[in-house]
């Protein structure tokens, strides 16, 4: 593969972000001598070329490496924090490379191994693959019936809302043999019964208004039953069962009383 070399080290030593850099020893073969030496060397990692230079303030690398059809691993040497760069050509060069400490050795090698547009390709192709799962799912979702998941929703809603609950049913009482109704929430002492919803409950249908014996000849109520009958059977004070029964039971206490005065006034 030619390269540019104007272009590559341009692009070596341009303001565009690095993915990692640092110091690293790179192993040196010398065959003449037979022994093996290593140099120190700044590494620039853009993308998957992969610069290196003698020193951090230099402006022309010394050397690249293409990261592409190869493998990074570890590699017994006798130096510590060692890893290699080798490719899958035969007969390529391997590059051994040296860390200052193992939190370093491992950064490089994550680095460079996520480096090659084989992994990125690897990594595109599962990020397809989730996509195309997740629009599988979506579309699933959309044909589903709506109705199941409106039903379904309503019944939360209701069983959430204490206002749309059913009524409970509470068992009759009864006063003086009587049943009153007072099932709704009446409370003692006149206050007004109120239903679930908040709102006041209406009252029983009310029974024929009776007209007096005394009233009925002049088309007037009595004197004595004046009072009671400007009292409204729907005031707050009757608007219960009991309370009306005790109004209606007031009427026919006066007209007893009345009865009881025309009988003792008739005697000889």
């Amino acid at each position: 593969m030619k390269l540019n070399e104007r272009s590559v080290a341009h692009y070596a030593t341009c303001d565009s972000p690095a993915d990692h850099a640092g110091f690293l020893r790179k192993r040196v073969e010398r065959h003449h001598h037979h022994g093996t030496s290593y140099q120190r060397r700044w590494f620039v990692l853009k993308g998957n070329l992969l610069f290196y230079f003698e020193e951090r303030e230099s402006r022309e690398p010394v050397g690249l490496v293409v990261l592409e059809g190869c493998t990074v691993e570890l590699c017994e040497a006798a130096e510590e924090f060692a890893f290699a760069i080798r490719f899958d050509d035969a007969g390529a060069r391997a590059y051994v490379l040296v860390a200052d400490g193992q939190a370093a050795m491992e950064a490089w090698v994550k680095a460079l191994s996520r480096a090659s547009f084989d992994y990125m390709r690897l990594v595109v192709k599962e990020l397809e693959k989730q996509l195309e799962e997740a629009c599988k799912s979506l579309a699933a979702c959309r044909k589903s019936p709506q109705r199941s998941f409106s039903s379904s929703s309503g019944r939360k809603r209701h069983l959430s809302n204490p206002a749309l609950q059913p009524l409970q049913e509470k068992p009759t009482t009864l006063e003086n043999g009587y049943s009153t109704w007072s099932s709704g929430g009446c409370v003692a002492g006149g206050a007004t019964c109120t239903d679930h919803d908040g709102g006041q409950m209406k009252p029983p249908p009310l029974p024929p208004r009776r007209r007096s014996a005394a009233g009925s000849a002049t088309g007037s109520p009595a004197p004595g039953l004046l009072p009671a009958m400007l009292e409204s059977p729907v005031s707050p004070e009757t608007i219960c069962f009991s309370k009306l029964h005790s109004w209606y039971g007031q009427e026919i206490t006066v007209l007893r009383r009345q009865w009881q005065e025309r009988q003792k006034r008739g005697r000889p």
